[in-house]
């Protein structure tokens, strides 16, 4: 790392014209910079520059040297101002990860007028309802629901949003939830167990309770959300439907679409708990701007969406 100070140093010397004036530029002492010159040319076991009181003069030696000099200054000039640059606008590639429902419904939302506004940004999408390896798969961002254990990776709460057991009008009118299949994510596991509290006590009866238990067994079992929400649509079972993805969907109905079968609550004077989602990321210092950007979008997004 010494011979690239000296290196840079001598540039600077030759371009000035003399040392006091590179001494002056570089804000070093006169000894400092005639310091610099001399271990460089006795490292390098040669001549690169006669000088007198009046004048100096590159050798060829000097000369051919120089031009690398100079390179690598120019060099170093362009990664500084680049690097700068990142602090003004938002650009380069930006590698995002989140469960199927938030990036459908909310990440890819919020993204997209970033994608419009900064022509120099790359976002890269990666749904996946797996809990990828931020480090190893090169993750800048992950959106996740519930807090993450590993110590490596820094977390902050963004947002929240309530699950919502759901099923197909068809369902409901038939009026058989007790025996219908559970259709449940590969995260939820075979057994299932549901804690529901009332959302409005004056509108609980005598003989309704505060809080209601559901437990049951998942009859099919997907990897993915999407499939969930196909199977669930369908009218093949139950299942947990995010809140903000289950508006969406009424919202994409239309007053004559009436083969679309509406998904509504299987209890709708209770609700479950709120999950919590936190963005994860392995930076050690400030967030890239270009990292800040889409994650101030996602949390403002999530702060949109509806919560009861």
């Amino acid at each position: 790392m010494n011979q690239l100070r000296h290196m840079a140093v001598f540039a600077h010397i030759v371009e000035t014209g003399s040392i006091t004036a590179a001494a002056d530029t570089l804000e070093l002492s006169k000894s400092v910079v005639s310091q610099h010159l001399k271990t460089l040319e006795q490292s390098l076991g040669i001549t690169l520059l006669k000088r007198t009181t009046r004048r100096q003069t590159l050798t060829p030696a000097g000369q051919d040297f120089y031009h690398h000099c100079k390179t690598l200054n120019q060099i170093a000039e362009q990664a500084w101002q680049q690097a700068q640059e990142v602090l003004d606008v938002p650009k380069g590639i930006v590698r995002i990860t989140a469960p199927y429902a938030l990036m459908e419904t909310l990440i890819a939302p919020a993204i997209s007028p970033l994608i419009k506004q900064y022509p120099l940004l790359q976002p890269e999408l990666i749904s996946s309802d797996s809990q990828l390896n931020l480090m190893a798969e090169g993750i800048d961002l992950a959106i996740r629901v519930g807090q993450s254990t590993d110590s490596a990776v820094k977390q902050r709460r963004i947002g929240q949003f309530r699950d919502v057991l759901c099923a197909s009008n068809e369902l409901l009118v038939q009026g058989s939830i007790e025996e219908a299949a559970y259709i449940a994510n590969s995260w939820q596991g075979k057994k299932i167990q549901h804690e529901f509290k009332a959302i409005d006590l004056d509108k609980i009866q005598s003989n309704q309770s505060r809080e209601l238990l559901f437990t049951t067994e998942s009859r099919c079992i997907t990897n993915s959300f999407n499939t969930c929400f196909s199977l669930i649509e369908s009218g093949a079972g139950i299942g947990l439907i995010p809140e903000f993805r289950l508006d969406a969907s009424h919202s994409d109905l239309k007053a004559s679409d009436l083969k679309v079968p509406a998904l509504k609550p299987v209890y709708p004077d209770y609700q479950l708990p709120l999950n919590p989602v936190y963005a994860l990321h392995t930076f050690d210092t400030q967030l890239p701007l270009s990292v800040s950007v889409c994650l101030d979008a996602i949390e403002l997004k999530l702060t949109e969406s509806k919560i009861n």
